[in-house]
């Protein structure tokens, strides 16, 4: 049997992490390759196992990455947190301090040592919740595992998907051909200090839902 309260300690500190990321420390590829095996252990739709992961270490490549999501997050800065300064909603100071930590990543993303890219192999056509679910559902698991391999090994990582409205951009400047799909960029690097503690959480009771929606234990 599994170490419960190690596994529970993984899965509950395996938050974004940006400001913590240790930009002055280089990352061995090969923590990076072992926790892309151990991602393509994950599920995926009917086991096609579409599944790429592009690593980006070129600081003239990262750099042109990093400017087209520094634009991205500018934008969505800017809708996304008009006015809330001013908000009564309690949850809002959290809300805040990820902006925080969204802008420090933005401004030193061409600094963090790895960009990952996980990619599946097709294209989405079909509008259907069903069709996106089970799409997307075959490349997200994988890149959940890497992140978690990757905190298991001291690393940090923040799940980011800005830079998809430039995602035809990106693939130019990568080569990554027209018949893949990126679903993510996660900057990878050392985190810095010595752990991790797990984040506020609303309650469990309050989210779970027992066979009529409203209906809690």
């Amino acid at each position: 049997m599994m170490d419960l309260a190690t596994v529970d300690k993984l899965l509950t500190t395996t938050h974004s992490v940006r400001k913590r990321l240790d930009l002055a420390r280089p990352v061995e590829p090969e923590i990076i390759e072992r926790c892309i095996e151990i991602a393509l252990h994950a599920p995926s739709g009917s086991n096609q196992q579409g599944w790429h992961f592009f690593v980006l270490t070129d600081a003239a490549k990262r750099k042109q990455v990093a400017d087209l999501y520094r634009q991205s997050w500018t934008a969505y800065n800017a809708r996304r947190f008009r006015g809330m300064e001013a908000s009564a909603d309690p949850h809002t100071p959290q809300t805040l301090r990820v902006r925080d930590s969204a802008q420090y990543l933005a401004d030193h993303m061409h600094e963090v040592p790895v960009l990952v890219f996980p990619c599946i192999e097709g294209r989405i056509s079909d509008p259907s919740p069903a069709a996106q679910a089970g799409f997307y559902g075959s490349i997200l698991p994988a890149a959940w595992s890497f992140m978690l391999a990757l905190r298991a090994r001291g690393l940090g990582a923040a799940w980011t998907t800005l830079h998809l409205p430039d995602a035809g951009q990106v693939a130019e400047l990568l080569g990554i051909p027209d018949t893949i799909t990126q679903a993510a960029l996660v900057p990878v690097a050392y985190f810095t200090g010595d752990d991790f503690k797990a984040s506020p959480r609303r309650p469990a009771t309050e989210r779970t839902h027992w066979n009529t929606w409203g209906t809690h234990r």
